[in-house]
């Protein structure tokens, strides 16, 4: 029952969540729809975790999309063996792994260490936070653990399950032997996508690459003036 809930059901809802949650927040939270720079309030670390983080999680997608949207199949046709292929995953997806790691912890400390920052920081962004954590740290310690070529193949597992899923065809049989830390590396990415359209995270779908190199937006929390007592006639 659980493994028909987790590899099942659990995967649409999230869809359903991600998909509405994005219509909803843009129906009624149009200049929420931002990633909300504090720039203005620390830039020095925010550059360079922004930096590290950005890029770090772009090859990081990208190294999925090779090897779990793209079959086994593809890449045998094009003469590329497994060891071929175990090697440049692990040569993009280690360094791309730290790079956002690295850039999650500055940007983190960032959050907690400068108190203009922590005070203007909501609970989506602490939430944000917890599951891009857990996702990077379990994505690393999983690729550290099947260092070695003739590990675990997500390609057969993974894979398929996922594209499965796609195409509204899952197989929770192919998740059976998957280790526990590719499960729960996919169960918090179920996760992120859940929270999502509650989050900042939001802004990625509003110009992804010009994101990189674009001017931060900057964004203040503004406190209610008093109102001013009128002048006492005597």
């Amino acid at each position: 029952m659980l493994k028909q809930f987790l590899w099942v059901i659990l995967p649409y809802v999230v869809l359903t969540i991600f998909i509405g949650g994005h219509i909803w927040r843009y129906q009624y939270d149009q200049f929420g729809w931002t990633s909300k720079s504090s720039e203005v309030l620390e830039k020095k670390q925010l550059r360079l975790g922004s930096l590290l983080f950005h890029w770090g999680i772009l090859f990081v997608f990208i190294g999925h999309v090779m090897g779990i949207l793209i079959p086994e199949a593809v890449y045998e046709t094009m003469g590329i063996s497994e060891e071929a292929y175990h090697l440049i995953a692990l040569a993009g997806g280690i360094p791309a792994g730290l790079a956002a790691l690295i850039g999650l912890i500055i940007l983190t400390r960032r959050r907690i260490a400068v108190k203009r920052v922590r005070v203007t920081s909501s609970r989506g962004d602490w939430i944000a936070l917890f599951f891009l954590a857990i996702v990077i740290l379990t994505g690393l310690f999983s690729t550290l653990l099947n260092i070695d070529s003739n590990g675990f193949d997500y390609r057969t597992t993974i894979g398929p399950w996922f594209r499965g899923v796609l195409m509204f065809r899952p197989n929770p049989a192919y998740m059976e032997q998957v280790p526990i830390w590719f499960q729960i590396h996919i169960i918090a990415a179920l996760g992120i996508f859940a929270v999502w359209p509650f989050t900042r995270l939001v802004h990625v779908f509003s110009l992804p690459l010009r994101y990189l190199r674009r001017n931060y937006v900057v964004y203040r929390k503004r406190m209610p003036k008093q109102a001013e007592q009128p002048n006492s006639i005597h």
